[in-house]
Formats: structure tokens, sequence, C-alpha cells
């Protein structure tokens, strides 16, 4: 009897110690995110990244074998208990509540069911991911170099055509593309998730109710330009420049009509993974552009008024290819039935996504014209504003990069997310994240090699030249933050979250990097460095945030959001209050 007693012990102090052990790994995979809804595999014996039997499974296999049932043991052991196997596998953090419930509605994640697969499948994602970048990183960069020839041709007009016009553009940008650019957005995790779960007459109707909110959007913001010379003289602005800037607004008028086209276009084409059409119709744009506005400016003297004009001029050229292309392809047949008054329905979720949209795409526009008016207060501000304004446009030109790698993994999400594959959407959330890391590090090589010529290729100014010189590596630093932060935006939007990057704009850059950069350029004495080192600050916080936002995102519940959302059309007003604002 003792000796079985002793038996039964050792018995059960081996089982207790592999099931312990095996625990304990299996927590560990839980936080890098190797567990979740295929724990039934583990269960029954199977490594869910190999598909074999592991060896620590096999000990246990063996162990309850052989030794669960001694004969000469009056005592049960553990593993004939009817508690349930799940308590062995409790995880670290307690799943949402809704995950259960989703688990018999969800496809198998195919990422976590074969170390091999795995691999090929983030392979697969890289290259999916690459393939709608790549050629929005190009058409980024040629329409990066409309905006250049048109400052070219302004410089080319004197220094009050210069500074009419540039004053323009900023207070275009500020009032007008901005807004639409960010209530665009709201038709993305829409459209992105639909076409994910096959819903493709809502890509349509989408593109519709987009159209129309922007077109109406418009209206307002053309009135604002059209007394903006009034608005000017009373902030103290010289006459003759609001003159110069009035002129190119109202010119540019037209423009508002092509932009409110132009952006739901390119989105309704991007959450389809189309984009290098898009990239053929802006060559084809650009091309033309340096002619059109060599016919206005130069021949027909038309001056400001004809650099406004060429702008709007090409984006309509950019429109109507887009538009013959989508015909001619044939791609609208299978979203796309016809006008219909369905479009005046569903505003609801679209503005749920559109207002915070435009407030998050805003709120970060708008802190770059903030520091170029606090730039007018510090020490010598001839040459920090004009500092300023060349480091701005470097800004601009490197934001290209994650802001199109944004876009994709906001694409790639939001269509994994509609076709029901969690995983799959969270695999496309980390590769993204991992491209905006290795660009924020060639960003800071790039700002670090160049800081001692950058300046030179505009001007040749000593001062502006070394406080060009001072910042670069700084903003070499934002930008570790900002590609991430940016990228992390991007699967906020394919999670149909846009409130959430709201605020997290608000509170890093207006909570934490404008104090910091007010404190440190008028109070610590570090004068234009300090309006950097408070964007540092800024994109640092933003970073951080980004990223505890999307460890803790439930992607088994961001299935079920997507799922509401892509129903929208029979969803009352009622429960889509309720979607939004969780």
């Amino acid at each position: 009897m003792g000796r079985g007693l002793l038996e039964c012990l050792k018995q059960d102090y081996k089982i207790g110690l592999a099931l312990t052990t095996e625990r304990t790994i299996q927590k560990i995979f839980l936080i890098f995110g190797f567990y979740g809804k295929h724990e039934d595999e583990v269960k029954k014996g199977t490594d869910t990244c190999t598909g074999h039997k592991t060896p620590l499974i096999f000990i246990q296999l063996s162990l309850e074998k052989k030794m669960c049932k001694p004969t000469s043991s009056p005592f049960t052991c553990k593993c004939d208990s009817n508690s349930p196997y799940d308590d062995m596998f409790a995880p670290l953090i307690p799943k949402s509540p809704t995950t259960n419930q989703l688990q018999p509605h969800i496809n198998h994640d195919p990422y976590k069911t074969n170390n091999k697969k795995n691999h090929i499948s983030i392979f697969h994602e890289v290259q999916s991911i690459s393939n709608i970048a790549f050629p929005m990183i190009l058409t980024g960069l040629l329409l990066y170099s409309r905006s250049m020839i048109s400052m070219l041709f302004l410089g080319q007009l004197g220094g009050l055509a210069l500074a009419g016009g540039s004053l323009a553009i900023g207070f275009a940008n500020i009032t007008g593309y901005s807004i639409l650019s960010g209530l665009a957005m709201g038709m993305e995790p829409i459209c992105g998730q639909a076409y994910g779960a096959q819903k493709y007459n809502l890509l349509g109707i989408t593109l519709q109710r987009s159209v129309l909110l922007l077109l109406l959007t418009s209206l307002p913001i053309a009135l604002f330009w059209v007394h903006m010379k009034t608005i000017l003289l009373y902030c103290g602005q010289d006459k003759d420049i609001a003159t110069s800037a009035q002129s190119y607004l109202l010119y540019s008028l037209p423009d508002l009509f092509s932009q409110s086209l132009l952006h739901p276009l390119r989105i309704y084409l991007r959450t389809q993974s189309i984009t290098l059409p898009l990239t053929c119709c802006a060559i084809f744009a650009i091309l033309l552009h340096i002619p059109i506005n060599f016919l206005l400016v130069c021949k027909l003297n038309l001056g400001v008024k004809g650099i406004a004009l060429s702008s709007v001029w090409t984006n309509f050229n950019l429109v109507a290819s887009l538009i013959v292309y989508i015909l001619v392809s044939g791609i609208y047949k299978k979203t796309w039935e016809k006008v219909s008054m369905e479009c005046l329905k569903g505003w609801k979720s679209l503005l749920d996504l559109a207002i915070p949209s435009c407030i998050s795409v805003c709120l970060e526009w708008w802190w770059y014209e903030i520091m170029i008016l606090l730039c007018g207060l510090l020490i010598n501000p001839k040459a920090t504003v004009a500092s300023m304004g060349i480091l701005i446009q470097t800004t601009s030109l490197i934001y290209i990069f994650p802001s199109s790698l944004s876009f994709s993994v906001s694409t790639r999400v939001g269509n994994e997310l509609g076709a029901r594959r969690p995983g799959n959407a969270k695999v496309a959330a980390i590769v993204g994240l991992a491209g905006s890391f290795i660009l924020g590090v060639i960003a800071l090589f790039f700002a670090v090699t160049v800081r001692n010529v950058w300046a030179k290729m505009f001007t040749n100014d000593k001062e502006i030249l070394a406080l060009t010189s001072l910042v670069l590596p700084i903003i070499g630093l934002c930008e570790l933050g900002n590609c991430p932060q940016t990228t992390g935006c991007g699967v906020l939007r394919g999670t149909a979250r846009p409130k959430v990057g709201a605020n997290i704009n608000l509170g890093c850059f207006y909570l934490v990097g404008m104090p910091v950069a007010v404190g440190l350029s008028f109070y610590a004495g570090f004068d234009f460095e300090g309006l950097w080192l408070g964007l540092l600050a800024a994109q640092a916080s933003c970073m951080v945030t980004m990223l505890l936002v999307l460890l803790h995102t439930d992607w088994d519940y961001e299935v079920l959001r997507a799922k509401e959302l892509t129903e929208n059309s029979t969803c009352s007003n009622k429960q889509l209050n309720e979607i939004f604002l969780c």
C-alpha cells in the first residue's frame, strides 16, 4: 500500500511538472501572439507552429497512457479529473467577452496552422503591401514634383508673386485641401472592408456618398476663399500680398471640384489594391503640367492666375484619366450599378468615420503652419522662417514613404477584416509596422548624411544653411517616431477607428508637443531648435501611444465590427451608433 502511494505521488509529480512547464511555454507564446483561437490544436497535442506533436505533449500523453490509473493506488490522478482542460491554458491577459462568441463565425487563421506556411504567408504579405505601396510612392513623388514645378514658375514672377502665391497655398491647405483630404478618408475603412467581404456594390454606393459629401463641404470653403483678402487684411497682412493671394485663390476655386472627385477615386481604386494605373495617370498629368504652365504663365502672361489655373488643369487631367481607366478597364462593373438614391441613405456610418479622420489630418497639417507662425516670433525671424520652409518641404518629401506604407497597410488590414480573417489582418499590421521602423532608420540616416549639403539646393545664405544643418538630425529622429505612428494610423483606419487616431494626435501634438516646443524655444533658450524638439516629443509620445493601442487590439472583435460596418445599409441608426461608439 505504501509503495503504491509513493509510486502514485511520483507519477503525480511528473505529470504536474510536465503540465506546469507546458503551461509556462504556452503563456510565453500567448504573450507573443502565437496562441489564439487554435488552443484546441494544442490540447490535442499539436504544435500550432509546426503541425506536429511537441516533445512536451508526447511526455504528457505518455505519462497519461502509462500512469493515469495505477491499480494499486486508491488516489485519483489529476488527468482523470473532470475539470476543464482550458483551466490549464488560462491566458495571462483575459480575452474579451466577445471573443468566444465570435469563434463559430470566424474562419480559422491560416497563419497559425503551420510554421512553414507562416513564413510563406509573411513573405506574401510583404509582397502584397509592396505591390500597393511602391506605385503609391512613385505617385506621391510625381505629385510632389508638381508642387515644386509650380513654385519654380512662381519664383520667376518675382518676390510679390512668390509671397502671395505661397501665402495662398498655405491658406488653401489649412482651410480647404486638408479638410477634403481628411473627410475622404472616411470612406477608406468602409470600402476596404466591403471589398474583403465581397460586398462590391457597397464600394460604388460609398464612392457616391463621399463625392457628394466633399462637394457639399466645398461650398462653405469656396465662400471662405472668396473673402480671403478681407480676412488677411484684418489679420494685418500687407495689402499687395493679400491682393496677390486673393487672385490665386479665386482662380483655384474649380480645384475644389476636382479634389472632390480625385480623393474618392484614389481611395476607391486603392482599397481594391489598384495603384499602378493611378501612377500611370499621374505620369500623364505631370508630363502635361510643364507645358501648361509655360503656356499660361510665359505665353499668355497670366502671372499668378496662370499658376493657379495650371494646377486646376492638371488635377482635371488626372481625374479624367482615372475615369477613362475605370470605364475602359471595366473594373466598375462589379462595384457600380448606377447613380442611386441609396447614396442619400446610410450617412451615419460615413460621417462617424469621416469627421474623426478629418480632425486627425487637420491637427497634423495645422501643426506645421503654427510652427511657421512661431518662427516669426524668434530672434532672427527672417532666417528661421526661410529655414522652416526648407525643412517643411524636406519633411513633406520624406512623408511620402510612410504615408504610402500607411495607405497600403490600411487597405490590407481592411480587406482581411472584411474577409473575416483576423490573423491575416494582424500579420498585415505587424509587417507594416516592421517596415515603418526600417523606413524610420533610413530617414534618420538620410537626414544625418545630407545635413551639410541639403539646404545649398535652396539658398546660399549662411544663417539659413547653419540653421538647417543644425535641425536636420532632429528631423531624422522625428522620423523614427513619425514612420511607425503614421503606419499605426493606417492600421486604425483599416479597423475603422479614426476617433482613436484623432484623440492620439490631439493629445500628443497639442498637449505634449506644443508646450514642449514653446517652453524650449522661448523660455529655455533653444530658439529655432526648440520648435523641432517639441515636434520630436510629439512624435515620440504619439508612436508609444499608438503602439500601445495596437498591442491591445482584439482582432476577433474587429472582425465583428467589420461585419457590422459592411452591413450598414440594413442597420438602423441606433445599431450604427452602438457600433461606432465602441
